[in-house]
């Protein structure tokens, strides 16, 4: 969708005026019975939809900003957002103006988010033409405040959503781990991203037993892609490093999921679509920040061969790890991409995962759980989720943790028992980090089978915005 400032209001275009209370309508722009009726509503409607045939015309109120709930009334610009891209699909409009009569734009900002980020819809395998349709094409933004750069800015980080859930949603019949590096290489000429991509002799010669143990069962090899995005501005000599979880469809291996369980399992690579849309969004904004992605990539799948309950895993730094559950596998290509991490001298390092079923029993599908042994940057973080309303609920690393993953036969092992799973998989990766680290287990947030407001039904693209944001302002917040 194009956004393109714009200096006055073209005719028989729909608009959505965006406004406090108090707000007077236009003669110019509404009728004498129009503007009373908006007088009448506008206290108790937070949006009024006016039908003057040739267009719409969406007000929307909202009371004046108090600084505690700024993060709330962005989230409420998202959904209206979202509620008006769906009336202009619905009646297939092609464009919309919105006029901003509020004191700045930061509410603004966010209606537009929530707009864009509404259009997305996953439609390469419908075979009907109006299932295809989309009729929004453009918005007009008539405000003074708003720069091109923020609108740029805004489509960047919408079209690097839309890449995380492109991925997501693709079934893993035509996205293999092999298929998932070459998507990645070809975003390299479009940002300026450097891409390279180890093939299984060179994760053999790394020694990354993790990821080779779970690989084990798939007649498709695995792939460890590294993305860099390091500008000659950077403000960081350490890279912050992202590693996400690309496990791109997980049967359970013989720890076998139920099928109910198992059917959304294209979405368990949430982690590293995640990252590949936060570092798209990244390099085409040209954020001044050294950042570098780590994708260690594989399906998890039951073969002759495959590793079973019992194995004992040598692992990339040599720990190694007894094998109780072979549905807990992503832990164990995280591990190897965490201590491979370590050759880069990080700043911090983070790692994004559907990791765990505790994480979503635990805080359902509206927050994601994290930890670490960095509170700096973890506050930094949650404060990010607050900011994008991808929000964050911190959770304990305590030692007594730790041993709840001690093996009698091996250094750990992969599962810790019946209760605190989110925290003992927190405990494990710890393991393998000797840098500032945060973990995000997005296990409850990363798709929904319902539709639910701008986040749209199937994959959400949860994390894109909360990288984008955490990264952008890590050396200046």
């Amino acid at each position: 969708m194009k956004l393109v400032k714009s200096k006055k209001l073209e005719k028989n275009i729909s608009v959505v005026i965006l406004c406090n209370k108090k707000y007077k309508p236009e003669s110019e722009i509404f009728s004498k019975k129009e503007c009373e009726f908006i007088e009448k509503s506008i206290e108790k409607d937070d949006v009024i939809i006016i039908n003057q045939f040739s267009r719409y015309v969406y007000v929307v109120s909202i009371d004046e900003l108090k600084l505690e709930d700024i993060y709330r009334s962005k989230e409420k610009m998202r959904k209206e957002g979202h509620n008006i891209c769906k009336h202009l699909n619905k009646k297939q409009n092609e464009n919309v103006a919105i006029l901003n009569k509020l004191s700045d734009n930061i509410l603004l900002l966010a209606l537009i988010e929530g707009l864009t980020l509404s259009n997305y819809k996953f439609i390469k395998y419908l075979s009907s033409p109006d299932a295809k349709k989309q009729s929004l094409k453009k918005i007009d933004i008539i405000c003074d405040k708003t720069t091109n750069k923020q609108l740029q800015e805004l489509a960047n980080l919408s079209d690097g959503v839309g890449i995380c859930k492109n991925l997501v949603n693709e079934p893993v019949c035509n996205l293999s781990a092999v298929q998932l590096s070459i998507e990645i290489k070809k975003l390299a000429p479009k940002t300026g991203l450097k891409v390279e991509v180890f093939d299984k002799a060179k994760i053999v010669a790394l020694k990354m037993g993790g990821l080779l143990a779970v690989n084990l069962g798939s007649i498709e090899p695995p792939t460890f892609t590294t993305i860099e995005w390091k500008p000659e501005n950077a403000v960081n000599k350490k890279p912050i490093v992202i590693v996400g979880k690309g496990i791109v469809y997980d049967t359970g291996g013989y720890s076998l999921k139920p099928t109910s369980s198992m059917d959304t399992m294209k979405a368990d690579m949430s982690g590293a679509a995640a990252t590949i849309g936060a570092m798209y969004a990244i390099a085409k904004s040209k954020i001044p920040v050294y950042v570098i992605a780590l994708i260690p990539a594989t399906d998890n799948r039951l073969d002759g061969n495959a590793y079973v309950p019992g194995d004992v895993i040598k692992m990339h730094n040599n720990s190694t790890v007894e094998v109780l559950n072979t549905d807990a596998e992503g832990r164990l290509i995280l591990a190897d991409g965490l201590s491979y991490a370590k050759r880069f001298d990080p700043e911090i390092v983070l790692d994004i995962a559907t990791l765990t079923g505790a994480a979503s029993a635990a805080i359902g599908p509206h927050a994601t759980a994290c930890m670490g042994n960095f509170p700096e940057g973890i506050e930094k973080i949650k404060k990010a989720g607050m900011i994008t309303y991808e929000r964050l609920v911190e959770f304990p690393l305590w030692p007594e943790y730790g041993e709840m993953i001690k093996s009698d036969i091996a250094d750990l092992k992969n599962v810790g028992g019946k209760t605190a799973g989110m925290i003992t998989a927190g405990k494990f990766l710890e393991h393998f980090t000797d840098y500032s680290w945060i973990h995000l287990d997005i296990a409850g947030s990363a798709f929904s089978n319902t539709a639910e407001s701008y986040k749209g039904k199937g994959a959400t693209g949860y994390g894109v915005r909360l990288l984008y944001e955490f990264v952008s302002n890590y050396f200046t917040s």
